[in-house]
């Protein structure tokens, strides 16, 4: 299974990293990431949209749906039905934010993989492509200054930050009365970077700084959606 994994995800992640560090000037190792973050990030753009346009139309629903659970708390039946009928007539499904997650999470390990390999002092050559270039040692650095290869503080924190204004993005428009609900939002909202930055205090710099540059680029695209969405309620 580790070698299926490894043909799958890690052999070509390493060496389009590896591609981007021969041909880059200045060898930055950080700068690489970023690139192959936003070559990753792009290969997944139908999927995060679609999420992205998700999350926001269950946020906005979010008063209704608490109107739901009310009129029928006592017949849990019923209120699946309800919240199913809502979910069909506004053309969402709860499910789909679920499968960014579902796609991110083996990347990210596979990323960890590629950063143990790559900047672990380890061989390449067993992963590399015959027609890419073996640069022997990756310099670790970043901006001469964060070693990726190694925790970093000042990452971990601005992947919390980024992460809590992204989930700030996605709370509902109208507050909730609702006790659970009020709790699965304060969990998104404060929970979700906590975890983000004591993860990434655990983990090689370039996993946070991936994390950064990816959740950077879904703020951005949620900002369009929601702004179009506003267009078209005018």
């Amino acid at each position: 299974m580790a070698n299926i994994f490894d043909i799958i995800l890690v052999k070509p992640i390493l060496n389009v990293l590896v591609i981007f560090y021969n041909i880059i000037p200045g060898h930055d190792i950080g700068v690489v990431i970023i690139l192959l973050t936003l070559l990753i990030r792009a290969a997944m753009i139908p999927s995060f949209h679609k999420s992205l346009h998700s999350q926001k139309k269950m946020a906005d629903l979010q008063p209704k749906m608490n109107e739901i659970r009310e009129k029928y708390k006592s017949d849990q039946a019923e209120q699946a039905k309800k919240l199913m009928a809502l979910y069909k007539e506004h053309k969402i499904s709860p499910f789909s934010s679920c499968l960014p997650l579902l796609i991110q999470f083996p990347i990210l390990i596979a990323l960890y993989r590629v950063l143990l390999i790559g900047l672990g002092g380890h061989d390449m050559g067993s992963y590399l492509y015959s027609f890419v270039h073996n640069p022997g040692a990756l310099n670790p650095y970043f901006i001469h200054w964060i070693n990726l290869a190694k925790p970093s503080v000042s990452l971990g924190i601005a992947a919390g930050l980024i992460q809590f204004v992204q989930s700030k993005m996605m709370m509902p428009s109208t507050p909730s009365n609702d006790t659970a609900t009020k709790a699965m939002s304060a969990q998104a909202l404060y929970i979700l970077p906590v975890i983000t930055v004591l993860f990434s205090l655990k983990l090689p710099a370039g996993l946070p700084l991936y994390w950064i540059v990816m959740t950077l680029v879904a703020i951005v695209q949620q900002f369009f959606i929601m702004r179009s969405n506003k267009a078209e309620m005018a």
